[in-house]
């Protein structure tokens, strides 16, 4: 399916893949950064402090509620119920 033929809503989050591959980014450059660690709980501070460092304002979540909700009505609307459960059937 050419990708023009989605609706702006879905079009919107397909790019937004970019992002993901922005925070891999993050933290490899902050693991690398550091060398080795001397346990995995060390490791893991590492990877918490450079995601928390990505939205030192805490409102990551409400951005992406808001960009993420028309896109799965669009979804639910152009694969035709894949995403929600679909009709319930009474034993």
């Amino acid at each position: 399916m050419p990708f023009l033929a989605f609706g702006p809503q879905i079009r919107r989050v397909i790019c937004s893949t970019n992002a993901i591959e922005s925070v891999n980014a993050r933290i490899r450059r902050a693991v690398r950064a550091r060398g080795h660690f001397p346990n995995e709980q060390a490791a893991l501070k590492c990877v918490y402090l450079a995601v928390m460092a990505l939205d030192p304002t805490g409102r990551g979540t409400k951005r992406w509620i808001t960009r993420w909700k028309p896109a799965l009505n669009a979804f639910d609307i152009a694969f035709d119920g894949r995403l929600s459960a679909g009709p319930q059937v009474d034993p």
